[in-house]
């Protein structure tokens, strides 16, 4: 456990004084590191000398991509070649002072690297250690390589998500690294709680595939109960193109059913015994959603919207994340974060669920690699001239315009 006093905890920042070690690269370990940065951690990121792969995964602006920039905020980057010795000592004396490590190591790899939690832990009893892989650190898929993309496939989300072309599509968007990253701050989270009486830490095993099978929740016990793949389950929700755009309608129970009939005119929907539950509509689903679509047609999307919140039923305009930005709502709740990240540029990104208040506003924009080598080690104790004879040794590398 991290020794020395620590600043009280507040609602804006319960985790002031916590010191997390992240190596991870991507997206889900990066992020789980971050959400503990945006509630007060100090999180140092130990990068490659190449970098976290995710600074060149897309289009890049300087030193990152969208990735990097949004899921690094509020870190320092410390630059150390585990390739050579004393990098990996380093390494090691940095864990013995922190209160959590993050690795994103294929299985075996830390331990390799003596870095393991066994053998960190025996000096620093007190470590919170998070193990973030593809398919866990144990299992006949624990050595396979895993991805957001691997992880829709296998968990069964891809299969729940066909597209127009009756094709199973994965999701448009990091879901799954995503979701774990936040499932791994949880786990942090309730470990830190448990921490606080038992005085010790521990290892903690979270993975993609896992985590996105836990977004299904309920559609697991559906395919097993159903014997296969289930019937639709709230017909006629779903997507509707207006003479304008595109839309989303939802229902919940049988009341919204007649509420939307009426709303558009087409009582008669309403009254047809096709069409009478929820169960029926699934098996008489390719009669009624081509007259629900000529219908939604006919109108642009703002005067349906009109119309159906009026007969309060669940409804709204399908954005783009541009879209979603420029709106009015978005903007009077705050609800996205703008920061000026060197050679980047204005970089936004949705404000973090629940935070106390608008502490992620002041955030340290994404690190420039090694950007803050010399700072870190200078605070663990390290001298200057050790210093720079690791930097000179390759063991360290400053970012230029970091603190020389």
């Amino acid at each position: 456990m991290a020794s020395g006093a620590k600043p009280p905890p507040t609602h804006e920042a319960p985790y002031r004084g916590l010191r997390v070690l992240d190596f991870g690269q991507g997206i889900a370990s990066p992020y789980c590191a971050m959400l503990l940065g945006v509630y007060g951690a100090d999180v140092i990121k130990v990068e490659p000398p190449e970098g976290d792969w995710s600074r060149y995964l897309g289009t890049t602006y300087g030193g990152h991509t969208t990735l990097s920039a949004v899921y690094n905020r509020g870190k320092r980057s410390l630059c150390l070649d585990m390739k050579h010795k004393d990098g990996i000592a380093i390494a090691q004396r940095l864990a013995k002072d922190s209160d959590v490590l993050i690795e994103g190591f294929r299985p075996g790899v830390a331990a390799r690297l003596g870095l393991g939690y066994e053998e960190l832990a025996r000096d620093n009893p007190g470590l919170i250690y998070l193990s973030i892989s593809g398919f866990g650190q144990s299992g006949p898929y624990s050595k396979r390589p895993g991805s957001d993309s691997v992880a829709q496939a296998f968990s069964g989300l891809v299969s729940v998500n066909p597209g127009n072309d009756g094709l199973p599509h994965r999701v448009g968007t990091t879901i799954s690294d995503v979701v774990t990253g936040v499932y791994a701050f949880q786990a942090i989270a309730t470990t830190l709680f448990a921490r606080a009486s038992t005085g010790t830490g521990r290892w903690i095993d979270v993975n993609l595939a896992q985590s996105t099978a836990a977004l299904l929740g309920h559609k697991v016990a559906e395919h097993v109960l159903e014997g296969g793949t289930p019937r639709a389950l709230n017909v006629p929700a779903g997507t509707y193109q207006s003479s304008d755009g595109w839309m989303m309608v939802t229902l919940v129970n049988e009341a919204q059913y007649k509420r939307l009939c009426a709303a558009i005119g087409r009582e008669d929907l309403a009254s047809d015994p096709r069409f009478a539950d929820f169960a029926r509509r699934a098996d008489s689903v390719d009669a009624l959603i081509p007259q629900l679509r000529e219908v939604f047609r006919t109108q642009p999307t703002e005067a349906w919207l009109t119309r159906l919140h009026a007969a309060d039923v669940i409804a709204e305009r399908i954005h783009n994340p541009g879209e979603w930005l420029r709106s009015p709502h978005v903007e009077a709740t705050r609800a996205a974060v703008c920061q000026d990240t060197p050679g980047v540029g204005l970089v936004y990104s949705p404000r973090t669920p629940g935070i106390a208040s608008l502490s992620e506003d002041n955030l340290r924009p994404a690190p420039d690699i090694g950007q803050d080598s010399v700072e870190v080690l200078l605070a663990a104790g390290f001298d200057r001239g050790a210093i720079d004879d690791l930097i000179g040794a390759g063991a360290v590398r400053q970012a230029k315009g970091g603190q020389a």
